[in-house]
């Protein structure tokens, strides 16, 4: 015998797919909002460890700043030590200069010259004085070049001078002061040069 269905099942199968399909449709959702979460709470993890490498970097970029104007100061202080040293080193090598000087000045005076003054700028000697004669201020020039603390003489002026009887000749002269030791440094380093 042949047994019919009466009951409304297209009905029933209609209402059991769109269950599904609801179903279905509300897990997607939630998966895609879970999803989305998901990438954003990555995306938020990865800004946080940014700030945060960013925040070190920082800190050590202000520490190479510190040690970097540290640096500096020391250099300056470093510059300023080592012009006090040359000063002092200077002093130090002039300070017998003087005591040479004018014992040069006393061998090179030839005879019938006389110095009525001598003035020092830096390394430039001014020597004024009167002289019996022309040749005797030649002397002198000749006797100043051959001299180890002192080179390069220039006359500035040579003039009669009528104010006394002896008709004698007022001279000024500049020349280069220079210490021997330290000319026969540079020679020696001038001539390793070479070498």
């Amino acid at each position: 015998m042949v047994k019919i269905n009466l009951l409304p099942w297209r009905e029933e199968r209609r209402q059991q797919l769109n269950k599904e399909f609801f179903l279905i449709l509300g897990g997607g959702a939630i998966l895609a909002v879970l999803s989305v979460a998901f990438v954003m709470w990555l995306y938020s993890q990865s800004i946080e460890f940014q700030h945060k490498r960013n925040a070190y970097l920082k800190e050590e970029i202000a520490k190479l700043d510190r040690d970097i104007a540290e640096i500096r100061d020391l250099e300056k202080k470093k510059a300023n030590l080592l012009s006090r040293k040359e000063v002092i080193e200077d002093l130090q090598g002039k300070r017998t200069q003087m005591v040479h000087l004018f014992d040069e000045l006393v061998k090179t005076i030839p005879n019938g010259v006389f110095l009525e003054s001598v003035k020092q700028q830096g390394n430039r000697l001014t020597l004024e004085g009167y002289a019996q004669s022309h040749s005797r201020v030649s002397a002198y020039l000749r006797a100043i070049e051959s001299s180890k603390w002192m080179d390069k003489p220039e006359v500035q002026y040579i003039k009669a001078d009528d104010t006394f009887d002896t008709h004698e000749q007022k001279f000024r002269l500049t020349a280069m002061l220079v210490n021997p030791n330290l000319k026969k440094d540079d020679e020696t380093t001038a001539q390793e040069d070479a070498q």
